[in-house]
C-alpha cells in the first residue's frame, strides 16, 4: 500500500522547483496532486508528467495574490474529488532587501504572495480537513529563522506563516489536523540562479550546511513532506522541520 493512496492534495507554486518535488514525490505514493501556479504553459507540462503516475492529478493557473479567488481553488478541488487531504503552502516570491532599503511595496509584494495565501488558503480548506482529518504544510526558510541580512520583506513573512501555523495547529488539533512546517535548502531554479548570481554569498551559506550539498527538490524535501503528508506523521503538528542539511539547528 503506498503511503498517500487515494489521497487529494494541493500544493501551490507546485508547476517546478520545490513545488514539483513535493508533488512528484506524492503521486508516486498515491496520491491525487492538483498544483496550483502562475505560469500556465509551465503548470500545463507538469502536470502531464504527474499523470504518468496519477492520471486523475491536475492543474489550475492561478494568481494566488488575488485573494477573494482562493477559496474557489479549494471549492474546484472538493467538487471535482469529493475531499481534501492535503493542502502545502509552498509559493513565495520577494524581492531581497536590507530593512533600510525595504519598501512598503516589497513588503506588501512578500506577504501577498506568502502569508496572505497561506493564511487564506488554510482558512478556506478548514470544513474539508475537518471532514478528512487531514494536513496542512506551510513553509518557513532559515532566512527568518536566523535573521539573514538582505532578507526584510521574506524573513518577515516567513516568520509570519511560522506563528500562524503554531495557532493553526493549536484550534486543527483537536479536529485531527496536523500542521506543520517545512524550512528547506534545495537545488532548486531559483537556488540555482541566486547562486549564479552571489557566488561569494552561496559558498558561506554552502560552507555552513554540514552535509555540503543542496537538497534534492524531490529525494530530499519531497519525501519529508510525504512523510507530513501521511499517517506516520499523527502525532506530530506546530512543528518546524528543518530540511537543510543541519544548517539550522532549532532548539
Amino acid at each position: 500500500m503506498k503511503k498517500l493512496e487515494g489521497k487529494v492534495a494541493i500544493i501551490t507554486g507546485g508547476a517546478g522547483g520545490i513545488g514539483m518535488g513535493m508533488a512528484t514525490a506524492m503521486v508516486k505514493e498515491g496520491a491525487k496532486v492538483v498544483i496550483v501556479d502562475l505560469n500556465q504553459e509551465v503548470g500545463e507540462k507538469t502536470v502531464k508528467q504527474l499523470q504518468e503516475h496519477s492520471p486523475e492529478s491536475m492543474f489550475i493557473q492561478a494568481d494566488l495574490t488575488e485573494h477573494a479567488k482562493l477559496g474557489d481553488i479549494v471549492k474546484q478541488v472538493a467538487d471535482k474529488y469529493g475531499k481534501l487531504d492535503i493542502l502545502v503552502n509552498n509559493a513565495h516570491a520577494s524581492k531581497m532587501a536590507s530593512i533600510e532599503e525595504t519598501t512598503q511595496a516589497e513588503l506588501d509584494f512578500s506577504f501577498n504572495t506568502g502569508f496572505y495565501p497561506t493564511f487564506y488558503l488554510m482558512q478556506a480548506a478548514l470544513p474539508y480537513l475537518k471532514e478528512s482529518q487531514g494536513k496542512i504544510i506551510n513553509f518557513s526558510s532559515g532566512a527568518g529563522i536566523n535573521g539573514d541580512v538582505n532578507q526584510a520583506s521574506y524573513a518577515a513573512a516567513k516568520e509570519a506563516i511560522r506563528a500562524i501555523t503554531r495557532v493553526a495547529a493549536n484550534e486543527f488539533g483537536p479536529f485531527g489536523i496536523n500542521v506543520n512546517l517545512i524550512s528547506p535548502i534545495a537545488k532548486s531554479p531559483g537556488m540555482i540562479q541566486w547562486a549564479e548570481e552571489n557566488p561569494e554569498y552561496y559558498q558561506g551559506m554552502l560552507s555552513k550546511i554540514p552535509m555540503r550539498r543542496l537538497g534534492e527538490v524531490e529525494s530530499d524535501i519531497g519525501r519529508v513532506a510525504v512523510f507530513l503528508a501521511s499517517e506516520d506523521s499523527d502525532y506530530i503538528t506546530g512543528q518546524t522541520i528543518m530540511v537543510d542539511g543541519g544548517a539550522t539547528k532549532l532548539r
